[in-house]
């Protein structure tokens, strides 16, 4: 009873201080309703015996019911999905050249088919209704302003791309791209911390830190798309960048010199771990910094770009947990996540790296990361509108305000 009595006393003490009023309660409506300040938040509430959308706005909560949405097609589906989105396109033994260049061609003729059957499935159930409640009923031509909107997935549906939900190949706007600028949050409570602005620290360097990692054992080489990304923000980032490479790329000194840094970029592979999210993370020249290293400091940041594959992608077994290394960097400090959900060309995120720079460096060389979720939105629509593949350009995400 006297450890009670302490442990309440103790509790009532910390609530006592100034931003620890809901310690061990859970959020009051108005501090959540606060992560809508700058346009609704959509979570996405998976259940067996129900689904809806609940629509967060500044001036208060919607429910809106979901009767196409159920858990058995969203377990369906997310198991096509990552069926497809296998890494092992690899042929059996005995074939031939032309045979296996063949082999390939299919599986990836099949995972366009499975990501372009999902994201229609995704506008019918998902995201149409969405935007239909919301009174977002219009395409935006790609010349002016879009409406910004954060998705806040839970269950299975966290490994699902919402932000690329329509259909693509009819033309007629019916696509969550042409309509909206789309970002994620883990939590609602995380895009409220992540929406205030960044204190000025003169301890902090104002050069970008990048980390390149072109050649590790097992794994493609990636030194043409590493060095192609280095030399795009060598000669173009304000400031100048802070350079990691190679064999110093290691776990040790990347996560120390994050502390140093407001802003990174970090061109290397990244691993997924379905069976064990909180293992997954960046490849660097002697080791896995994995999301639990990760998320064991603070970090003041303001903007990180994981040029790394599956860096948006979190777990089978906890997926309402939201652990990703996107959400580890975002809970952890860094304001704005730039990532992708799965493996990419790495040609196509050098691309995607020299498109979106461009558009957060102003006329006077300042760098404006609250501008990367346009950034991206603009650079992915660009790749589609080029005919590329869903494969490419539908990977790619961003997290934050």
């Amino acid at each position: 009873m006297a450890l009670a009595r302490e442990w309440d006393d103790l509790v009532e003490q910390v609530r006592a201080i100034d931003g620890f009023q809901d310690f061990l309660r859970p959020p009051s409506l108005g501090s959540l309703l606060r992560a809508a300040s700058r346009g609704p938040v959509v979570v996405v509430n998976i259940s067996h015996w129900r689904c809806d959308a609940l629509l967060v706005r500044s001036g208060g909560l919607e429910t809106l019911p979901l009767p196409g949405l159920t858990a058995d097609e969203v377990s369906r589906r997310v198991t096509d999905y990552l069926r497809a989105l296998q890494d092992d396109l690899t042929t059996g033994p005995g074939m031939s050249f032309r045979e296996a260049i063949e082999a390939r061609r299919q599986a990836r003729r099949e995972r366009e088919r499975v990501l372009r059957s999902t994201m229609e499935w995704l506008w019918d159930a998902v995201t149409g209704p969405v935007l239909e409640a919301l009174g977002i009923t219009r395409a935006v031509g790609a010349d002016r302003p879009a409406p910004r909107l954060w998705w806040c997935p839970t269950g299975l549906l966290t490994l699902l791309p919402l932000h690329g939900a329509g259909h693509h190949s009819a033309a007629d706007g019916r696509t969550v791209l042409d309509r909206v600028v789309s970002s994620y949050t883990p939590t609602l409570r995380a895009l409220s911390e992540a929406s205030k602005p960044l204190a000025e620290d003169t301890d902090r360097s104002r050069r970008l830190l990048f980390v390149g990692v072109p050649d590790v054992p097992d794994q493609l080489r990636l030194v043409e798309d590493v060095t192609r990304e280095h030399e795009l923000l060598r000669s173009r980032f304000p400031g100048g960048i802070e350079v990691i490479e190679g064999p110093d790329a290691t776990v040790q000194s990347v996560q120390a010199a994050l502390s140093g840094h407001r802003w990174v970029h970090l061109s290397c592979h990244g691993q997924q771990r379905l069976d064990d999210p909180s293992a997954a993370g960046l490849v660097l020249s002697d080791g896995i910094l994995t999301v639990t290293r990760l998320s064991s400091a603070r970090h003041a940041g303001d903007f990180a770009f994981l040029s790394a594959c599956r860096t948006a992608t979190g777990g089978l077994n906890l997926p309402d947990e939201a652990i990703t290394l996107a959400a580890a960097l975002n809970y952890t400090g860094y304001r704005h996540v730039v990532a992708t959900l799965w493996s990419v060309d790495p040609a196509v995120a050098a691309d995607v790296t020299a498109a979106v720079y461009p558009e957060l460096i102003d006329q006077e060389r300042r760098f404006l990361p609250d501008r990367a979720a346009v950034a991206l939105h603009k650079a992915v629509r660009l790749l589609r509108a080029e005919g590329r593949p869903l494969d490419d350009w539908l990977p790619f995400t961003h997290t934050g305000p």
